[in-house]
C-alpha cells in the first residue's frame, strides 16, 4: 500500500528581512569576546533564575537595533532584568560593547527569530513586560502581512506574559499606530493603559532615540501603545 506524501508545511511570513550591516571591527571584537557573556543559546529552554542568579522581574524587547536604549534601560532599573533579541548581529555586538562598557549584568541576549524564542523556549506567564519599539511598518498594502503585531501574535504574547504584565509598543508611522491600537483593542486579554482608549504618553523610562529625536524637530508624530494583560 502506498500513502500520499504529507502537505508541505508552509513557512511562516517572517516580519523581517535579514539584511548584510556592516560590522564595525569594535563590534567585531565583542562578537569574538563577550559572545559567551550575554548571548543565549536558541536551543536551550529559560530558567531567568538560573541566567540573572535573581528572580527580579524581566522584561523582554524584540528587536532592540543598536541596543543604545535597552542599555539605557537597564542601567537605569538595575532592579529588572532584561532579555532582548535581535536578528542583525552588528546591532548584537553593538549592545554587548555598551553593556561591557558600563558592567551591566541584567541583560542577555538571543541573536535569533523573536517568534521562535517565544514559541519554544519562553515559559507562560513567564514576561513581566515585553517591548516592541518602531517594528517595521510594511506601510505597502501587499506587506501588511508581514508587520509583528497579528492576533496571532498578541495571543501568543497573552500566554507569555504574567497577569499585569504589559506590552508597549511605538511607532512613528499613524497608520500603524492606527492599525496596532484596532488589534489591540480587538483582543481580549488586553487593557489599554489610556484612560481615553487611544495613545499614551511616551513613559520616562522609553529613552528617546537619536532617530526620534531628529522626527520630533521635524514635526514627525510618535505614537506609544501600553497595553496590561487581564
Amino acid at each position: 500500500m502506498t500513502f500520499p506524501d504529507p502537505p508541505p508545511v508552509k513557512p511562516r511570513i517572517r516580519s523581517f528581512i535579514l539584511r548584510q550591516g556592516r560590522t564595525t571591527a569594535g563590534q567585531k571584537l565583542a562578537i569574538e569576546t563577550l559572545w559567551e557573556t550575554y548571548c543565549l543559546d536558541p536551543t536551550e529552554n529559560l530558567d531567568f533564575r538560573a541566567i540573572f542568579n535573581n528572580s527580579a522581574p524581566v522584561i523582554l524587547e524584540i528587536g532592540f537595533g543598536n541596543g543604545d536604549s535597552l542599555a539605557k534601560m537597564a542601567e537605569a532599573n538595575p532592579d529588572k532584568n532584561y532579555l532582548g533579541i535581535e536578528v542583525h548581529k552588528p546591532g548584537v555586538g553593538h549592545l554587548m560593547l555598551r553593556l561591557a562598557e558600563k558592567k551591566l549584568t541584567n541583560v542577555r541576549i538571543f541573536h535569533h527569530d523573536a517568534i521562535e524564542i517565544l514559541e519554544q523556549r519562553v515559559s507562560d506567564q513567564s514576561i513581566y513586560g515585553v517591548q516592541l519599539f518602531f517594528p517595521d511598518p510594511w506601510h505597502k498594502r501587499r506587506h501588511h502581512k508581514r508587520r509583528i503585531v497579528s492576533e496571532h501574535f498578541l495571543t501568543l504574547l497573552s500566554k507569555k506574559l504574567m497577569t499585569g504584565g504589559y506590552f508597549h509598543t511605538a511607532t512613528d508611522w499613524e497608520g500603524y499606530a492606527i492599525y496596532m491600537l484596532k488589534k489591540l483593542k480587538e483582543h481580549s486579554e488586553f487593557i489599554n493603559q489610556d484612560s481615553n482608549n487611544g495613545y499614551c504618553e511616551r513613559p520616562d523610562y522609553r529613552p528617546l532615540t537619536k532617530f526620534e529625536q531628529r522626527g520630533v524637530r521635524l514635526g514627525h508624530g510618535v505614537w506609544d501603545l501600553i497595553f496590561k494583560k487581564q
